[in-house]
């Protein structure tokens, strides 16, 4: 799939910026284009035409981004749509529920081409099939274990992790149920979020190191966290490999090639 390929639908209530935001996409090749300035405006034109990519600012005079992320996210007609967000917005607290929602990318204002690039590539990604080739495994018969208390970054994920050809995938809400379901099911490679309730990833990695049955399976934690001392604490507990949210596909075959086949 090229650029020119794509069908995009920008929301956005300002006049300038989404005339900047259009502009970048025709820089990119990318003519097919919709628009809306609000919530209201921008679920009736996805529902009535859906599009391989929305791009969103955060605040509308009807709402944000997040309300009409769950719209769409509850719409089975174009629940699966990729999402991007385009704002100035920077303060964690509000940017963490799109991030554990599945967004495929968090583009500053103002941002750049190599910005738009690398959204636009994983877009194609996204809509892309493009399996993992291992020496030592078949990847369909990769058993992956996928934990994440958000029902919205597990749909995600999983898109993610079929398209690379791992299908066989067992979910888990939180780490404690994950730990049942270790204690009676043989996995190859574990998927899991940090942030969650009761038992989180560093936690559930702590168990499997130290007193599961499946000590060296690889595990791969998925995070939006970003301080540094964090995050080295996080890999003291014997994760295998980190990625950010959002989750990008090309980076998390990189990834994925590297510790099955390692």
């Amino acid at each position: 799939m090229n650029p020119s390929e794509l069908s995009l639908l920008v929301v956005e209530p300002s006049d300038l910026q989404r005339k900047i935001i259009i502009q970048g996409l025709k820089d990119q090749g990318i003519t097919q284009v919709a628009e809306a300035r609000n919530i209201v405006e921008a679920y009736a034109s996805a529902k009535m035409h859906p599009r391989d990519l929305i791009t969103s600012a955060m605040y509308f005079d009807d709402g944000d981004a997040i309300e009409l992320l769950n719209k769409i996210r509850n719409t089975p007609t174009i629940a699966d749509t990729p999402f991007m967000l385009v704002s100035s917005e920077h303060r964690r607290e509000n940017l963490e529920e799109l991030k554990q929602s599945g967004v495929i990318a968090l583009l500053p204002k103002p941002f750049t081409k190599d910005h738009l690039t690398t959204a636009i590539n994983t877009t194609i990604d996204l809509l892309s099939t493009d399996e993992l080739e291992l020496e030592y495994f078949d990847v369909h018969q990769v058993r992956v274990l996928l934990v994440d208390d958000s029902r919205l970054a597990r749909n995600h994920i999983k898109r993610v992790l079929n398209n690379l050809g791992l299908l066989k995938i067992t979910e888990a809400v939180d780490g404690s149920e994950a730990i049942a379901l270790l204690e009676d099911n043989m996995f190859d490679l574990v998927v899991t979020d940090y942030n969650m309730p009761e038992v989180n990833g560093k936690a559930l990695t702590r168990y499997i190191r130290n007193k599961s049955k499946q000590s060296h399976i690889p595990i791969l934690m998925v995070t939006s966290e970003s301080n540094d001392t964090h995050l080295a604490n996080i890999l003291t507990e014997g994760v295998t490999a980190m990625c950010d949210k959002p989750f990008e596909p090309e980076h998390v075959k990189k990834i994925l090639y590297k510790i099955l086949e390692d």
